[in-house]
């Protein structure tokens, strides 16, 4: 059987998160509703901190709600927490930051169990030097050359707060706290900073493809399954 990737966003005749717990509302309430979340993982990509809010009139518990959905949804869909906030909060707009992990197995052998979750890389990393390459990340900038062609957004200014590279064993961790990202960003920097730890590229290059605002500049996009949305921060 052909493996199926899903995403969130909700697309007529395919597998989805957002339909499935929508699916799910409505079995356990009755209601249909429309989930708006902090914003859209694309097929392959994990969520261990997805944010999404709803209105229902059912005076279900809202301690009780996660346990009911899940009771309904597939075992690879889980709701972790619910809790009632004003009627005006909306999972995107009212988003102030976001953190993103991206995996990486830097050992010998692929693994048979995790190949969905992480990108295999068998060349040994710079990791030190991914470092000091991910630290020119961190700031204010215009970052057109680290977003897909298909994005959507005109504005391509975002600020990163935070940029670590952390060795965990054979498995090296990007990961990247900010105020929003573009289109494949994370995917793109990444991409970019394995260049660097492969010695495709000096860590002191990263302000010029920045500067460059040339998509050609950057890393490739590396692959969806070593991707995972960690947190979405809100005040």
């Amino acid at each position: 059987m052909e493996k199926v990737l899903i995403g969130w966003q909700k697309q007529p005749d395919k597998l989805n998160i957002q339909g499935e717990i929508e699916r799910a509302i409505y079995e356990v309430t009755g209601e249909s509703v429309g989930l708006t979340a902090s914003g859209r993982t694309d097929a392959g990509v994990h969520s261990l901190g997805q944010t999404a809010n709803f209105k229902m009139e059912n005076q279900m518990p809202v301690e009780k709600i996660p346990l009911a959905i899940n009771s309904k949804l597939k075992k690879t869909i889980r709701v972790k927490s619910a809790e009632e906030v004003d009627e005006r909060f909306h999972a995107r707009y009212n988003c102030r930051g976001k953190k993103y992990r991206y995996v990486i197995n830097n050992g010998p052998i692929e693994s048979a169990l995790y190949r969905d979750f992480e990108l295999h890389i068998g060349t040994k990393l710079d990791v030190n030097k991914m470092q000091e390459a991910a630290n020119y990340f961190v700031g204010k900038f215009d970052f057109s050359a680290f977003k897909s062609s298909g994005t959507s957004s005109k504005n391509s200014v975002r600020e990163i707060y935070k940029a670590e590279v952390i060795k965990d064993g054979d498995r090296i961790k990007i990961e990247l706290t900010g105020s929003g990202f573009l289109y494949n960003m994370v995917r793109i920097i990444s991409g970019t900073l394995v260049d660097v730890g492969l010695g495709k590229l000096e860590p002191e290059a990263i302000p010029e493809i920045i500067d460059s605002k040339d998509r050609g500049n950057a890393g490739k996009t590396l692959p969806p399954q070593g991707l995972y949305l960690v947190e979405v921060y809100y005040e």
